[in-house]
């Protein structure tokens, strides 16, 4: 199978990273060459000295980019699940790497201050965190993502379910020895999705 790069955006809390290790674990019992880069474990590496000012932030979803791509043209998934909180970077990625599926994380911003497991939303709201995605420095959702998930209405199995799904209708990765479960309902609207982006 070709390479290719499965992008998650979102709030923090959203799902991002919970779901890029299901989707990763899923993949490798399919035979698939994965690497997954979280958006946390890359600001304490790659992007190590990097801030929070739009100038950085971009710098910082360039070089998630760039290991996709890298990644990606020899063959290998690259997930990366990180905020990358503007369309702009995140279209300049698609357009380097070509075989780039967005899944858009979506979740109220209500849902993830009741969660808020980091605490972060706290302290955003109390100035004690300045310039924080959704709280005061603006996310943008993608126009056109391949696939959507909502975290506060789907539980993490029907989501991963979706993914998996789209992957395969797209021929991205192999069909799993058992199908896919997923409701009739939610495969047609998976098959509408693609054929409006000119996939199916």
């Amino acid at each position: 199978m070709k390479g290719f790069t499965l992008w998650f955006t979102g709030l923090s809390g959203a799902g991002k990273s919970t779901l890029a290790v299901q989707v990763e674990k899923e993949l490798k019992r399919r035979g698939m060459k994965v690497e997954v880069l979280d958006g946390d474990v890359v600001r304490t590496n790659l992007s190590k000295g990097l801030g929070f000012s739009k100038e950085d932030r971009d710098i910082n979803i360039r070089r998630i980019g760039f290991v996709c791509n890298l990644l990606t043209r020899n063959d290998a998934v690259a997930i990366a699940a990180a905020i990358s909180p503007y369309k702009a970077i995140r279209d300049e990625n698609r357009k380097m790497i070509g075989r780039f599926v967005e899944v858009y994380c979506e979740c109220s911003l209500d849902e993830l201050e009741k969660r808020d497991v980091k605490g972060l939303y706290k302290k955003a709201r109390a100035g004690e965190i300045k310039g924080f995605t959704g709280i005061d420095d603006p996310y943008e959702a993608p126009d056109n993502p391949e696939i959507t998930i909502n975290s506060e209405t789907e539980t993490a199995e029907e989501s991963l379910a979706k993914i998996l799904r789209t992957l395969e209708l797209m021929n991205y990765i192999p069909p799993a020895p058992e199908a896919t479960e997923i409701p009739p309902a939610e495969e047609e609207k998976i098959k509408a999705r693609l054929k409006e982006l000119g996939y199916l």
